[in-house]
Formats: C-alpha cells, structure tokens, sequence
C-alpha cells in the first residue's frame, strides 16, 4: 500500500546513521520484523526496516538509516528526506513488506542478530516482545566496526538489566583497549556461546553475506533448523 508521509524529524545516532521519524497520512498496520519502502522513482523503490514496534509506535515509523556518501543508494533517501522536511514535503512510502517478522506464537528462545543498522530490524522485534510480556529467553547479538556504530548500546544494557529473559552481547570489530564486551565478528562470538542452536528461533539482519554466512554456518555446524531462521535477505539470496 503507498501512503503519503510527514518527515517529522531527523537526529544523527552515530556518524553517517541517522534516526528518521515518519508521520503518514493514515495508519500503517505493520509485524514486529516487517520493512518499507521509500519510493524515490516509479520503478525505484528502496527498502529500510521499521524500527518502531507495531503495538506502540503511536502513529509514527521510526527508521535509522546508515547512509555515508559513499553509499548513494541511502545518502539520496536521507537528503530527498531532509529536504521534504525543510519544505513541508512529503515522502511517499510503499508498507508493509516482508516475511521475517517475529513468530509470537513460538515458545522457543529467540536469538536476534544484527550487523551495523541491521539493528532497526531486531529492534522492533525486541521492543514488540517486551511490551507484549513475551517470557521466552531472548540473545540479542549486536555487532559493529566500533563502538560509535552501536548507538543504543546503553539503553540496551538498561533492558537487559530489567528483564531477567533478555541477554544483550555487543561485538566490536575495532574494540579499545578498556571494551568489556566480545571483539571480532558477531558470527564468531555467537559461534563461541552456543554449543547448539537447534531449539532457537533465529532473525537476523545485517549485509546479505552475513545472513547467507549465518545460515551456512548455524545449519552445519550448530544444528540451527534452516525453518527457523528468519531474514529478509533469504527472499533473495
């Protein structure tokens, strides 16, 4: 369905990753994991996760978007973005898609995983079991270049320290020297945790090899089931 959107706001997370806020025109219904469309052109249409969780986003979609110049496929959806939001513009959005939302009717752990702004992705699907008192124990991974790119580490650990289920283990590629947490590559620290991942329901999002290295890797090596693995990048990989 295409709707119209206010750009309500626009405030930097980290460097080049930008938190975006969309007001449409008419409510969007939406699951926890599903993503939109920001339509730039009649046949060019680009896809950002919701990072807002359907049961309280109270009217607004929330998006971050990791847009450095060098990756003009973003960077031009943030500045036709900024400019709709100094003229009073809209953005017309293409909502909702996509197959990997959260199964809230499973009772098995969830494992989250997700690369850079991947984040937005498990983000809903976290907030969306919170507010709905879903019990299950929840892993959330969270890996990137440095400790800047993850912007809602603090207010993760917050989570984690009030609800007993949740596990959040940031990962840094490029970690100081006083970093507490996991260094080297979220795949490889979930590989060092988990002797077997045959009882979990797993999502993930990050860049497409991640994801096609995650299946591979879970299936072989940690029992993972392939069915219970979810990813917008195996529509297409």
């Amino acid at each position: 369905m295409t709707i119209q959107c206010k750009v309500k706001s626009i405030q930097p997370l980290a460097c080049n990753t930008y938190q975006v806020l969309l007001h449409p025109e008419s409510p969007v219904s939406f699951k926890a994991g599903q993503y939109l469309m920001v339509v730039m052109g009649e046949k060019d249409k680009r896809p950002f996760s919701i990072a807002s969780s359907p049961c309280r986003h109270e009217g607004e979609l929330e998006l971050h978007i990791g847009a450095a110049e060098q990756n003009a496929y973003a960077h031009e959806v943030v500045e036709a973005m900024k400019a709709a939001l100094e003229q009073g513009g809209d953005i017309t959005i293409d909502a909702p898609h996509g197959e990997a939302w959260v199964k809230e009717e499973s009772e098995r752990p969830i494992l989250l995983i997700a690369g850079g702004t991947g984040f937005s992705y498990v983000r809903s699907i976290l907030d969306h079991c919170i507010a709905q008192n879903i019990t299950n124990p929840i892993h959330l991974y969270w890996g990137g270049r440095d400790e800047q790119q993850l912007y809602a580490k603090q207010e993760l650990v917050q989570i984690a320290d009030a609800h007993r289920n949740v596990t959040f283990v940031p990962v840094l590629e490029n970690a100081p020297a006083d970093w507490q947490g996991k260094v080297g590559n979220v795949l490889q620290a979930i590989d060092q945790d988990f002797d077997s991942l045959a009882e979990y329901d797993i999502y993930i999002a990050g860049r497409f090899e991640m994801a096609g290295a995650a299946r591979e890797q879970f299936t072989l090596n940690k029992n993972a089931q392939a069915d219970r693995m979810y990813a917008d990048a195996y529509a297409f990989i």
